[in-house]
């Protein structure tokens, strides 16, 4: 397939093939308040240092926030957080309202009852074509024993260990 007869709705049907889980990052805003977003694009790039990555489209309105901010979390949710990915993807809506969150580095939200939680410092951005590509080095990390929320196909799965 050449440039000139690319379909974005193929590529993205092909792209869902790959299962991946869900995160929420979370930061504030230049004046304290909460922000966060739910994201699919998170994956691990060193061990040494440790070093994350994820995208945020360049129209989402959060955007300018995370360019600025220092530090973020990333939340991978737990099979039962649908309702909260549902929130977090959601432009414009009260996220943290009805939302159990504590203060994490410099204030910034984390949520409770996720399978995972990773504190990051921002490190690098960079231009990812109709997104900026984030690197964080991870400061913190922590799990429990809970099954992830998976996305496949359009959709949110569950996890079967083979």
């Amino acid at each position: 397939m050449t440039q000139e007869n690319f379909d974005p709705r193929a590529f993205r049907n092909t792209l869902s093939q790959f299962a991946t889980g869900v995160t929420i990052i979370t930061t504030v805003d230049e004046d304290g308040a909460p922000v966060g977003i739910t994201a699919s694009s998170f994956n691990s790039v060193s061990m040494d240092p440790p070093l994350i990555l994820w995208s945020l489209a360049k129209d989402s309105y959060s955007l300018p926030c995370f360019q600025k901010a220092e530090y973020y979390n990333i939340h991978i949710l737990s099979q039962t957080q649908e309702d909260i990915s549902n929130l977090f993807a959601r432009p414009g809506a009260d996220k943290f309202g009805d939302v159990d969150f504590m203060p994490g580095r410099d204030n910034t939200p984390i949520l409770k009852d996720c399978a995972a939680l990773l504190e990051c410092r921002t490190r690098h951005q960079y231009d990812g074509g109709d997104h900026i590509i984030f690197v964080g080095e991870v400061l913190s990390h922590d799990h429990c024993e809970t099954e992830p929320l998976i996305f496949h196909q359009g959709q949110y799965a569950t996890c079967a260990k083979i």
